[in-house]
């Protein structure tokens, strides 16, 4: 077993000393590690949780409100079924009447998403040319990433690299002595990373997670390996700060190993940035840390392989080319704090490496966040209750004009504490003297503005109080949180108001929003959707956020998804003509239509609440494959018990719109006695198929449409076939006709032509 400190047992003449007493650093425990939550399937589906007045974006229609989910009987007499719908509203198409409605069918909801975007997008109108704009606007600027993505994969994949060496026995002891317990997404993301490494292509992989998730102790491990193998790394931060912060983890990780690390920074004289230069230049130099001048071409490495890349969207559009350049030649690393959503991660599934970390480490508590009115009393308690924990505190005021009063005021409060002012117009040298103070505990409480929001790491600041929490952005607030809580001493954040001001109402509900989700990452939920889309701004450039505004957040992704998966498989079939086929591909999005009359719904005794039904209809409308379809089934055995009848017809009827789908058919409909498959160009030996299983069948080339004859039961005198038949009917004719697979003729030869 494992003491966390040493003791002394007097009686025995034993003195017991444990690690921590020689090295001054938390244990590392045992290595037989508690097990973490593992992470969330890549595959899960955000549900479309939606209440009425909620705006969405229909991908044929545009953006309108959501009503209200309602149950109606479709078809008549032996046709009819009863299905769910939901209820959208759009603009008016006259002026002076009431808004049209579309209904969509539950199981057709994957053409639905939530609208994230713009702050207030007006509602389209029903057939109008306005969406149909703004659509094409957006898919030619997502073509236009697409192709340069792939472009820029097929580059990588063309070059090969250097493959580095497996672990060495250094590696295995320099991830001994770290003093926590990795997380399991950490555990995974540093496979992932050295796998990346191990390989002849250039490594490409961006790391995303929450503030404080351990980013860092995998860019030590990664830059580790690469010194192993006699390479030189370079790491790359936006500010002067984060250099001699970076430099000071690095330095301390390194402690005890024959690995030499060095920083290019402002803050050193001429004289030591020259000796710094040639130690790059002869390979004395392992690891340098540095700005941007690290890549302007004034460095000269001996042997660079590996860069490192944190927060990447700061560095400026000038950067960005030279860092583009960079990844076709040697590994890169990026690292972002900055979420990147989940879909938008599956969009680009391949071409841009990814790992985000979402499990908080161990013995991190939640935040505690109190949202209230500014009060003197409550402001000098919360400072003096940290001071006497040894602790610091960040006070943000935004405002520069007054900011030295607030301070000295600050200090009449609590004349004990050493109080003193950060801002952006203070010029940077003075501005880094400060917050090296601050970070080296020789400051107390620090009052700034905002510019404390990201990538500075003070554990010992376990305090936040902002004083005109009511002006700021929700991804501001959170960002803001962020900066406190990275010990292990709880941490509070205090969220103020004046007293005698009212709050308008969209502050309010933003301060409400930050009150409630406390949680540990909950930058992954929280109305992270601004962060969101400033994320997906920072994966594929900041001019797309009007795009976004323009179509939805939800969309613009599925367009992003359907437009790599285009160019990947033009580039397949035809390098040279890749782009054209890709156009031509990615402009099929159309609408889904399964009509048969089948009973497919999800009973309300079996799940009353609307918004979990809509859940369960939006994983059954994504799925995409028959083992989807199962894990839906599963999950809601799981939760609800046994699947009733018409909830198995509605998982049927999914299957049946995947395997559609995945064929191109995009209408299965039944007319009177007959049933509608279009569109379908079928080969001379498949449409030889249709006439020999399937008797009396209507071919129509021109329109690629086929009208069969809807199915009677084997029995002379039976009835049609219906619910759940009818649409394994219709499953096995797609696969015994379009697909060709005989397993499925013998079955299609039991159906009777009904009478």
């Amino acid at each position: 077993a494992s003491a966390g400190h040493g003791f002394v047992a007097e009686d025995l003449r034993l003195a017991l000393i444990a690690e921590s007493d020689l090295t001054g650093r938390a244990s590392a425990g045992p290595r037989s590690r508690k097990v973490m939550p593992a992470r969330r399937s890549r595959r899960s589906v955000d549900p479309l949780s939606l209440h009425s007045g909620d705006l969405v974006v229909h991908a044929q229609h545009g953006v309108g409100r959501f009503v209200e989910l309602m149950r109606r009987n479709v078809g008549t007499g032996k046709n009819a079924a009863t299905r769910e719908y939901v209820v959208i509203e759009y603009a008016p198409s006259k002026r002076g009447q009431p808004g049209d409605r579309l209904l969509v069918p539950t199981d057709a909801l994957d053409q639905v998403s939530k609208y994230v975007g713009g702050d207030n997008p007006t509602l389209n109108r029903m057939g109008g040319a306005d969406w149909a704009k703004t659509k094409s606007k957006a898919r030619k600027a997502v073509r236009e990433i697409a192709g340069e993505l792939v472009r820029l994969y097929a580059a990588r994949s063309a070059t090969s690299g250097h493959a580095f060496a497996p672990d060495t026995p250094w590696q295995s002891e320099l991830e001994e002595s770290f003093p926590y317990t990795e997380t399991a997404d950490q555990l995974a993301t540093i496979d992932e990373v050295k796998s990346d490494m191990e390989k002849a292509q250039p490594m490409d992989r961006l790391i995303c997670g929450d503030v404080g998730y351990g980013k860092t102790e995998i860019a030590v491990r990664a830059a580790f390996k690469a010194v192993q193998d006699g390479k030189q790394v370079a790491v790359l931060v936006p500010t002067t700060l984060l250099v001699s912060q970076h430099a000071e983890t690095f330095t301390e990780r390194y402690a005890g190993f024959p690995v030499r690390v060095a920083q290019l920074s402002r803050f050193q004289s001429a004289s030591q940035s020259e000796e710094v230069l040639k130690g790059l230049a002869s390979g004395a130099i392992d690891v340098v840390i540095g700005t941007h001048r690290l890549i302007t071409g004034q460095v000269r490495f001996k042997d660079l392989g590996l860069v490192i890349i944190d927060e990447e969207q700061r560095f400026g559009v000038e950067h960005k080319e030279t860092l583009k350049a960079l990844r076709t030649d040697v590994d890169v690393l990026s690292m972002s704090a900055t979420p990147i959503p989940r879909t938008l991660e599956m969009a680009v599934t391949g071409l841009r490496e990814m790992s985000t970390l979402a499990t908080p480490p161990e013995d991190r508590h939640p935040i505690l966040t109190y949202v209230g009115a500014y009060e003197t009393k409550q402001v000098s308690a919360a400072i003096r209750r940290e001071l006497l924990r040894d602790g610091q505190v960040f006070y943000v005021h935004n405002r520069v004009e007054d900011i030295d009063r607030v301070a000295a005021r600050i200090q009449e409060m609590v004349p004990e504490a050493r109080v003193a002012t950060a801002h952006g117009q203070m010029g940077e040298v003075r501005l880094e003297q400060v917050i090296d103070d601050f970070w080296h505990k020789e400051i107390d409480v620090l009052v700034c503005t905002t510019i404390v929001e990201t990538g500075l790491d003070v554990s010992n600041a376990n305090t936040l109080i902002v004083d005109r929490a009511d002006r700021m952005g929700l991804s501001q607030l959170h960002q803001l949180r962020g900066r406190v809580g990275r010990g292990r001493e709880r941490a509070y954040a205090y969220f103020l108001y004046p007293a005698d001001k009212p709050l308008t109402e969209t502050a309010l509900e933003r301060l409400r929003t930050i009150a409630t989700n406390t949680d540990l990452g909950a930058g992954m939920q929280v109305a992270m959707k601004d962060l969101e889309i400033r994320g997906a701004g920072n994966l594929l450039g900041g001019e797309q956020s009007g795009h976004i505004a323009g179509v939805g957040f939800d969309l613009y992704v599925r367009m992003v998804s359907e437009a790599v998966a285009a160019y990947k498989k033009a580039l397949k079939i035809n390098p040279e003509t890749a782009g054209d086929a890709a156009e031509a591909e990615a402009e099929i999005d159309q609408d889904l239509r399964v009509e048969l009359p089948v009973d497919a719904t999800i009973p309300e005794d079996y799940v009353p609440h609307e918004r979990l039904r809509l859940e369960a209809y939006t994983k059954f409308a994504a799925a995409r494959s028959d083992d989807d379809v199962a894990d839906v089934l599963d999950e809601l055995t799981d939760r609800y018990g046994p699947v009733p009848e018409p909830t198995q017809r509605l998982a049927a009827l999914a299957r049946l719109r995947a395997l559609a789908a995945r064929l191109g058919v995009r209408e299965i409909v039944a007319q009177g006695k007959s049933i509608r498959f279009a569109p379908l160009d079928l080969a001379e030996s498949a449409r030889m198929r249709l006439t020999r299983l399937y008797p009396g069948t209507t071919l129509k080339p021109a329109t690629r449409t086929i009208v069969v004859p809807a199915p009677g039961t084997a029995r002379m005198g039976g009835g049609p076939v219906e619910g759940e038949a009818l649409l394994r009917w219709a499953e096995v004719l797609l696969r015994a006709v379009v697909e060709g697979d005989k397993d499925y003729e013998v079955e299609a030869t039991t159906y009777r032509r009904r009478r």
